[in-house]
């Protein structure tokens, strides 16, 4: 029997988690042609989600959890359980059911009839969501298509399930800065797209404020493209012909009219503006330096505290030492 693998990375999200698992018992029971095995990862989380994790584990063979040491963040979480994944096809998806498990038996058939490595999801619309953040959203994905070769469909999720082979080849990209979206989509493989509505969340609230989300498209930005690089070459020739040309005219000026150049305020917007283009693009620099020195320190991606395997492996020591116990002589035992 073939086995699906799914990874669900969690951050305190003890709402979520029981009525995600009640959601994805009737997907189970609909596929029967095929094994599961639910893998929880806790990526640090204050609040019970580990509790529930552990909960889970106890009473359903196929579901197991990963818990971190500190909050790494989702990239780590994904690539922990694609690392721990065993089965034949393993998708992604999210607690908050956000991202629908009906679409799975239709994952599933797609790879198992088609020609095609993953089966993946992309949102249709953005409806209830804050216009803000729809236009940053929208913002993000036509910049990404102009700055980098890595196409990024617009909309597109983490939720998708795919082959073993194409997991494997996702985790031979051990980076430390990691942007799955475009992990996903620079690796290749055929991919076939599946629409849905937008959905709200079954309970709690999101944890990606505006500020981590600017800061996970600026990761996206300079992992898939070294055009900001680029832009900064361009902003100083663009200045340096800019100086040239006023030098000249002021030259001009000055030799014509014979009075000295006159404009003390345009000088000093013309400073302010040079002065600011040259911090931007020291900032850009600095950026690619910052993630050129994190790689090279080599840190793990991720640190596990405790995981239901190791859980599971203590408690059969403990009962195999119960059990020598017991079979030993009584004052031997005393």
């Amino acid at each position: 029997m073939e086995r699906i693998s799914i990874i669900i990375p969690c951050y305190n999200e003890q709402e979520t988690i029981p009525i995600y698992y009640e959601e994805m018992k009737k997907i189970m029971a609909d596929m029967k042609e095929v094994g599961f095995e639910l893998i929880f990862v806790d990526d640090g989380s204050g609040d019970h989600t580990l509790e529930q994790m552990r909960s889970l584990a106890e009473k359903d063979a196929r579901c197991r959890y990963l818990s971190f040491s500190r909050n790494f963040g989702k990239e780590a979480a994904l690539y922990a359980g694609l690392s721990h994944a065993s089965g034949d096809y393993v998708a992604v998806m999210d607690a908050d059911l956000q991202d629908p498990p009906e679409l799975l038996p239709r994952m599933y058939e797609l790879l198992s009839t088609e020609e095609c490595d993953c089966a993946a999801a992309r949102r249709a619309d953005r409806d209830g969501e804050p216009l803000l953040r729809s236009f940053f959203s929208d913002c993000f994905y036509k910049v990404m298509g102009k700055l980098s070769r890595t196409g990024i469909v617009k909309g597109a999720r983490d939720y998708r399930m795919m082959k073993r082979k194409m997991v494997d080849a996702i985790l031979s990209m051990s980076e430390y800065n990691r942007f799955s979206k475009g992990i996903f989509q620079w690796i290749g493989f055929r991919t076939i797209w599946l629409e849905f509505p937008n959905t709200k969340r079954c309970a709690g609230e999101t944890k990606w404020s505006m500020k981590k989300l600017i800061a996970y498209s600026l990761e996206g930005i300079t992992g898939f493209s070294a055009a900001p690089l680029s832009l900064a070459f361009v902003f100083g020739a663009i200045f340096c012909c800019l100086s040239l040309f006023l030098r000249v005219l002021a030259l001009g000026g000055s030799l014509f009219s014979g009075k000295p150049v006159t404009g003390w305020t345009s000088l000093v917007c013309i400073l302010f503006l040079q002065s600011s283009v040259q911090l931007l693009c020291t900032g850009i620099l600095g950026q690619y330096l910052s993630k050129t020195y994190l790689e090279t320190k080599r840190r793990p991606i991720y640190i596990l505290k405790e995981s239901s395997q190791e859980k599971k492996l203590e408690k059969q020591r403990l009962l195999c030492t119960a059990k020598q116990v017991k079979t030993l002589p009584n004052n031997m035992a005393g």
